[in-house]
């Protein structure tokens, strides 16, 4: 059976897996099934996306400021995937630049706790993410950004999943598996679809951006620990997103 016919017939299912796995969406009687779904992942962004254009249209038809109408959707985010990204994002930090061998920063990562370098990590990252929104929101085109940063945020992590091993042999990642080469570019092209036909040519821009800092911290993180976890899969989305939001907020 080839790629996109096994897609095709796995599509309500696997979409309602990448939901199920990626948000904390009221999904009634559906469990997360695994990578297979991987090349839903940027469809979950886009929905995710386009609740927060909600909340941003409508808390600046009341007259909210710029700034706190940001602040709103950003903590919107978190809340729909109950902090999933930005949880990997400080362990990531933490593990990768807080230890010295390889078993120590997995050790690190495993550990709940959040130490000095994840806190910076996530006020930096974050502070990236409010100011470029907030940049987008000023000048308008709110609906297309957001929708378009979801969706090519989460490629990313499926094509790091697909290409590198699992560092720790157990974990979430570990436990959902690892998505096929074809379904990991299945999943780039639909995200880099609904890029394109929200923002025209600079969808090329923001596929290389994304593509960019994905790249980056898969090999940082290949050197430092030996592939992937899901801690690794969550920081990627977030230096995606901001990369997106970056390049957004730049042509405003």
């Amino acid at each position: 059976m080839t790629p996109i016919r096994d897609i095709a017939l796995r599509l309500p299912s696997d979409i309602m897996s990448a939901f199920a796995l990626l948000s904390r969406l009221p999904l009634p009687n559906h469990r997360a099934t695994g990578a297979s779904s991987a090349w839903a992942w940027p469809l979950v962004g886009a929905v995710l996306g386009a609740l927060g254009a909600a909340l941003a249209s409508g808390a600046l038809w009341l007259g909210v400021t710029p700034g706190v109408t940001a602040a709103l959707v950003l903590a919107l985010s978190a809340m729909l995937t109950g902090g999933l990204h930005e949880d990997g994002l400080s362990d990531t930090a933490d593990g990768l630049f807080g230890g010295w061998t390889r078993e120590r920063r997995l050790e690190i990562m495993k550990d709940s706790r959040v130490g000095s370098y994840g806190v910076l990590a996530l006020v930096l990252v974050s502070l990236a993410r409010w100011s470029a929104l907030t940049a987008v929101l000023v000048h308008g085109g709110h609906w297309a950004a957001l929708i378009a940063a979801g969706s090519l945020s989460r490629a990313p992590m499926a094509l790091v999943m697909a290409l590198l091993p699992n560092a720790r042999g157990a974990g979430l990642s570990h436990a959902t598996g690892q998505p096929g080469p074809a379904t990991a570019l299945v999943a780039l092209a639909v995200a880099a679809a609904i890029a394109g036909a929200l923002s025209g040519w600079t969808a090329v821009a923001l596929v290389f951006a994304t593509l960019a800092a994905a790249i980056l911290l898969a090999f940082v993180a290949l050197r430092k620990i030996g592939g992937q976890t899901g801690d690794i899969l969550g920081a990627t989305q977030q230096l995606a997103e901001v990369a997106c939001l970056a390049v957004l907020s730049a042509r405003t």
